[in-house]
Formats: structure tokens, C-alpha cells, sequence
């Protein structure tokens, strides 16, 4: 996943990489059973030599992605509008606004101006300066929809704090609070709907191809106690993985340092209390879903415009449209690759193998489908690092597998993609990890055993929930 492509491959990996992915292609199309239709042969193995690419990265991500579209489009697996079926998705447009949004608040020093006093009144001390950088980012999730700005957004000040407390290359207080970066941004997407990518592809799946519609605040509602056991978790993890010295107990001057960045801010300006009113109202327009029934990119939008409108709003529309758009480019494919798979029967047919005695029998038993849906989804993550890709292609699969089961798919499903967010110990598994690991204050190695105890810690909230929290809401 690294969308900056710093690192080239040289001709030769590239081409025996490619190569590689062909064989693939090859191999399944040619072998697979007559039970697949010749389009769902031909999705399957596009797609399979595709996570080939995405694995490996011989080229961006993003270019990937419109290589195994424009096959899709040549080799014709489908109506050229359901192969382009991804962009016209209502979630599309939800993190068009939301990305647009995130570009709204930077024009303003809002977000600056409550990072600044979090850090002030909790950052004395490493502890309390790993758990604010954690705080924050859980904070930035009600009100700027994308991991990725969110970590971007942080990075900045957690450099600063470094260089502020003297933390020296490779210690162990550096790395804690870099990886508080990272590791809040992967946390930080769990009870807010729109803060991630994968939640929201999800939700689309599920109301698309299962007729179950889960709201904004129903989201909240069915992860909060997880996210709320998880920032403390995550907290005491990172201190444990990497002890603190003595003379990191005091950081007087953080302090001053916050005061002398909310002095350069100054007084708080109108735009910040224009900007705080819109989000406010944005939001509640998520929560009050259930009220309205209006699809979460409409408040979303109705925020862009709300921000964006001269006299009313914050920003200017010049700035706020210039969003990523290889992040479009990226979701909508995935989209479109997921909807293929189960428009071409793709994704029956892979079901229908997996649809095996004991995994039907397992998944019949609520908990222990629980944990061996997010065992699986652990394990297919480390395989495929691109979250949405994981999400399009684990979601319609557990559909499919619970209507063989005769059982409800909403559970199972929503493990599925609720895992997929969690991704701590390889580099390649989320953005946040990405971001933080192009810094160079962070190497992979850093990530492996924090990582892996926060793998097996969000498992296991996840399973403890499970058990707990959402068997009184009935999921279970």
C-alpha cells in the first residue's frame, strides 16, 4: 500500500512479479470448476492475480486498481455499468465529503487549537504524552473522516514533541510516540462510522446485497465499549513494549511550548466557530439517521456546501476540492471489483467451496463463528495489506457462506469488516502505519511485537464484546 511509491522495484522484480501474477490468472481461469461461469472464472482469477500486484506493489496501488479495471472492461465480465457500477456508489460520494470536509477544518486552526490544549493539559510526561496523541486522534474521528489526514494531520506535532522533549533516534520514547500515531489512527475508525474506509464499504455491502441497513449511530452503538476498552489498552501496550526511563517522567517544557503555539494562534477566530458549528451540525445529522433516513453522504455533502458557502462557511471551494483523488480512483474500483465478484457469481461459487460441513457447523455456533471469522480475517488481511480490497472480498464472501448456513449474515459480516480495520504489525496493513513508517523515525521491526500483542488484544475485545455487549443488543 504505499501510495507514494518512494520504493521502485527494479525491471527485473518487476517483471518476474508480473509474471507471477499471470501464472496465476492462467492457472485459475484454466482450472477452476465448470461450477464458475465463464465470467466468474474470469473475475476470480483477475482479481487473484491482482492481489498478486497488490501484495508485491510493482506499481501504486492505485494503478492496479485501473489495470484490473480496464480488464474487467476488455475481457467484458459484466454490462460496462456494472463494471462501473463503484463510482456511482452513494459511499463514494460519503468519502468525497468526507475527504472534502477533512479540507475544510485544515483552512481553519480549529484542530490545531484542541491538539494543542490536549497537549497542554495531559503531555508533562511521556505517559500522559503517549495518551494524549491517542486521545486526539479518537477525538479527530467525529470530525474528519479519513485515516489517512488524520495521521497526516498528526504527524507534524508528534515530530515537534519529539524534538521539543530531546527524545534520541531509536529510543524507546520515540518510538512510543510515533507508534501511538500510528496505532490511534488504526483505533481510531472503530465507533465513528464515516472514519473509515472500511466501515463504510461494510455498510454499503451489507444494505446491497443483504438488505440490512446499519445507521451512524447504530455503529457507535454496537462498538463503543470496544473502542472504549481499546485506548487505554493500546496505551498500556505501548508503554510496556517500550519502558520509559526515569528522566522521561517530566516534560515541563511541553508546556510552555503549547502555550507559545496557542499564543501564535491567537484569539479564536470566527471561522473556527463557524466551522465547529457546521461540524456539529454534520454530525448530528449522521446520528439522527434513523429520524430522517437520509443516506450518510447527504449530511456530508450538505456539510461541504454548508463550509464552502462565502459569508457562512470557512474555506474556500478551490482549496477544499482539492482532495486525493487516487483515493477515489481506488475505492470506486474496489467497489466495482466487489460488485462483480458477486455479480458474475464469483462469489457464490468461492462459497459453495467453502461451504464446507465443519465451517457451516461452525459458524452456526454465534461465538465460535465470532472467532473464526476474525481469526480469518486477521490472517486474510496480513495477505491482502489493501483494507478496502480485504473489506469487497471478505463482506460478500461471509454473505454468501451465512445464506448457506441458513443464519443471519449481519454478525458474521460485521466481524468481518470491523477486523479488517485492525492492522499493527506489518507496515502495509493500513495507512496510518504507512504514513508514520515513511518518517524514518519508525522501522518495521519496531512493529512486530507491539504489533502482534495489539493483533491479539483487539481479537480478543472483539470476541469479549461479542459475548457480551452485542448479545444483549441481540446480534448474537
Amino acid at each position: 500500500m504505499n501510495t507514494n511509491n518512494n520504493f521502485i522495484l527494479s525491471p527485473l522484480k518487476t517483471s518476474i512479479i508480473l509474471l507471477f501474477a499471470t501464472v496465476i490468472f492462467l492457472i485459475l481461469y484454466f482450472n477452476l470448476s465448470d461450477s464458475f461461469s465463464h465470467e466468474a472464472k474470469l473475475m476470480t482469477s483477475l482479481v487473484s492475480a491482482g492481489v498478486i500486484l497488490w501484495a508485491f506493489e510493482p506499481f501504486p496501488i492505485g494503478l492496479t486498481a485501473v489495470i484490473i479495471l480496464v480488464l474487467m472492461l476488455v475481457f467484458r465480465v459484466s454490462k460496462i455499468e456494472m463494471i462501473l457500477s463503484g463510482f456511482s456508489s452513494p459511499a463514494i460520494y460519503l468519502i468525497v465529503g468526507g475527504m472534502m470536509l477533512a479540507r475544510a477544518i485544515n483552512e481553519t486552526p480549529l484542530s490545531k487549537r484542541i491538539t494543542y490544549k490536549v497537549i497542554k493539559k495531559w503531555g508533562t510526561s511521556a505517559k500522559g504524552l503517549v495518551g494524549s496523541l491517542l486521545i486526539i486522534m479518537q477525538i479527530q474521528a467525529f470530525f474528519i473522516p479519513a485515516t489517512a489526514v488524520r495521521t497526516t494531520l498528526m504527524l507534524p506535532i508528534s515530530t515537534m514533541i519529539i524534538k521539543t522533549v530531546g527524545a534520541k533516534p531509536g529510543s524507546n520514547l520515540q518510538k512510543a510516540l510515533t507508534l501511538a500515531v500510528a496505532f490511534g489512527g488504526n483505533i481510531s475508525g472503530t465507533a465513528v462510522m464515516t472514519a473509515a474506509v472500511g466501515n463504510i464499504l461494510t455498510v454499503e455491502l451489507l444494505d446491497k446485497y443483504a438488505s440490512i441497513k446499519i445507521t451512524y449511530f447504530q455503529w457507535l452503538l454496537y462498538t463503543f465499549p470496544l473502542w472504549i476498552a481499546l485506548i487505554p489498552a493500546i496505551w498500556i501496550l505501548l508503554l510496556k513494549s517500550f519502558p520509559l526511563k526515569k528522566e522521561d517522567s517530566y516534560f515541563p517544557m511541553i508546556k510552555e511550548e503549547m502555550n507559545i503555539k496557542l499564543r501564535e494562534l491567537g484569539t479564536v477566530k470566527k471561522s473556527e466557530i463557524r466551522c465547529l458549528m457546521i461540524l456539529v451540525v454534520t454530525v448530528l445529522l449522521w446520528i439522527s439517521e434513523p429520524y430522517h433516513g437520509l443516506h450518510p453522504s447527504v449530511p456530508a455533502l450538505i456539510g461541504v456546501v454548508l463550509m464552502t458557502i462565502p459569508g457562512i462557511g470557512c474555506a474556500s471551494w478551490n482549496k477544499v476540492v482539492q482532495i486525493n483523488y487516487n483515493t477515489v480512483i481506488l475505492i470506486s474500483i474496489t467497489l466495482s471489483i466487489g460488485y462483480n465478484l458477486i455479480d458474475t457469481g464469483a462469489v457464490n461459487a468461492i462459497s459453495q467451496y467453502l461451504s464446507v460441513g465443519w465451517i457451516l457447523t461452525t459458524i452456526k455456533y454465534p461465538l465460535i463463528g465470532v472467532i473464526f471469522i476474525v481469526i480469518l480475517t486477521q490472517l486474510f488481511h496480513k495477505l491482502i495489506s489493501n483494507v478496502s480490497t480485504a473489506v469487497v472480498t471478505l463482506v460478500p464472501l461471509v454473505i454468501s457462506i451465512s445464506s448457506n448456513a441458513n443464519i443471519e449474515p449481519m454478525m458474521l459480516s460485521f466481524t468481518a469488516g470491523l477486523t479488517s480495520l485492525y492492522g499493527f504489525i506489518l507496515v502495509v496493513e493500513t495507512m496510518p502505519n504507512l504514513i508514520v513508517h515513511g518518517t524514518g523515525l519508525i522501522a518495521q521491526k519496531d512493529f512486530f511485537k507491539p504489533g502482534l500483542w495489539a493483533t491479539v488484544i483487539s481479537s480478543g475485545l472483539i470476541i469479549l464484546v461479542a459475548s457480551t455487549w452485542w448479545k444483549i443488543l441481540g446480534l448474537v
